[in-house]
């Protein structure tokens, strides 16, 4: 039996309202934008990104997985989120930047393949979006 789901519908769809702001970088998004090339490094500091296949859970609309796309363009990325609206602004985003190496999928964490297919997994700013984020 599939995992029940751990998604706050209520801020998913707080996020689907806001998906039309996710890539202004004067809205309320824009201490992610400016703290994501920070992130990027961080993470690359902890798990040698280049290369390798990297998978966010949560990924809003893209901000943190499309700066490491931009940072390490021989890895190859890919978002999952329930927000549909957010993963559309995420791939035209990555499309209008020629990024090739990110995939976004509208998805929950429920719904990852149950054999490991990425060599690592990043999550930032969802778990306020969880019903049961004790069980993450």
């Amino acid at each position: 039996m599939p995992p029940e789901n751990n998604v706050d519908l209520d801020e998913i769809e707080k996020f689907e309202k806001l998906a039309s702001r996710w890539w202004d970088p004067n809205s309320e998004f824009k201490p992610l934008h400016d703290i994501n090339p920070l992130r990027a490094d961080w993470i690359d500091d902890l798990a040698a990104v280049r290369g390798k296949s990297a998978l966010d859970v949560g990924c809003g609309g893209g901000i943190a997985l499309l700066a490491m796309a931009r940072a390490f363009p021989n890895s190859e990325f890919h978002g999952y989120d329930p927000t549909t609206h957010a993963i559309e602004r995420a791939r035209e985003k990555a499309e209008a930047d020629g990024l090739t190496n990110v995939t976004f999928h509208v998805a929950s964490g429920e719904d990852l393949p149950a054999e490991p297919i990425f060599d690592f997994v990043i999550t930032f700013d969802c778990i306020h979006d969880m019903t049961r984020p004790a069980e993450v």
